[in-house]
């Protein structure tokens, strides 16, 4: 497959202190993908990512840079990415972290599936998917937690909380982004919930993982249990309306 079968793609790349990493997986992508477009988002990284990232862009005009204020979460910093991407008319809109632990090299797999898709996901946990210098216990953690989404949700992802994946253009303006308000990694499962619900279309393909060599990570136990509780309290409000539209197809009520 060409990517001008898919049209303009670009991928939104969030940053926080990543300056030891930024250069590194920017010139991955350049050379993996040299037709598709790069936004950094930059939360006012102290590290000096943003300052960075404008030298970046100014060698390259494949690469643009947005610059907010503080940190907010990740998940608002992928939103004022995805909106400035629909401004500007792109037709895909990917995701990827800016450690290297999403490989440029598999987005290839990304945009194939995306022909026929309104979301792609890179997912760890289908046959093919793995990860690379993980313990057992936090695969454990991961794959537990993405069945308890897939039970509770009613959803069937394997890998909802995947930070790798692309999204048509027109999905993302039929969820209607100025309704997320989840803005931490529970920004991931709120979107492919969102997906789901509009009736699109999600396909998983299988991905690498590999855990980032330079750099801290941002996942913490208080992000964890923010995600947990957030998701809970969405699958029982989905059980909770099932109930409700099973006693109105009935035409009686609860007792």
């Amino acid at each position: 497959m060409s990517i001008a079968d898919v049209g303009r793609v670009v991928m939104v790349v969030p940053t926080y202190n990543e300056a030891a990493n930024l250069p590194w997986i920017v010139q991955r992508l350049r050379r993996a993908q040299p037709a598709v477009d790069i936004l950094v988002v930059d939360d006012a990284s102290p590290d000096g990512t943003g300052a960075l990232a404008d030298e970046l862009a100014a060698e390259d005009p494949q690469v643009r840079v947005l610059h907010r204020r503080a940190k907010a979460g990740l998940g608002a910093a992928y939103v004022e990415g995805f909106r400035w991407a629909l401004q500007e008319g792109y037709d895909v809109i990917g995701e990827m972290d800016a450690d290297g632990s999403h490989q440029p090299e598999e987005l290839g797999r990304l945009l194939d599936a995306i022909v026929g898709a309104d979301l792609v996901i890179g997912s760890r946990w289908i046959p093919g998917g793995s990860v690379v210098n993980w313990p057992r216990s936090r695969q454990a953690l991961s794959r537990g937690g993405n069945l308890y989404v897939r039970v509770l949700l009613g959803i069937d992802v394997h890998d909802a909380t995947s930070g790798f994946r692309l999204f048509r253009s027109s999905a993302l303006e039929k969820i209607d982004l100025g309704q997320v308000r989840s803005t931490g990694y529970v920004f991931q499962t709120d979107l492919v919930f969102r997906t789901l619900h509009a009736g699109l279309t999600v396909r998983e393909v299988p991905i690498e993982f590999v855990e980032r060599v330079r750099g801290d990570s941002k996942m913490t136990p208080e992000v964890a249990r923010e995600s947990l509780v957030r998701i809970t309290r969405w699958g029982l409000d989905e059980r909770a309306q099932q109930v409700r539209h099973a006693v109105r197809r009935r035409g009686g009520a609860p007792r």
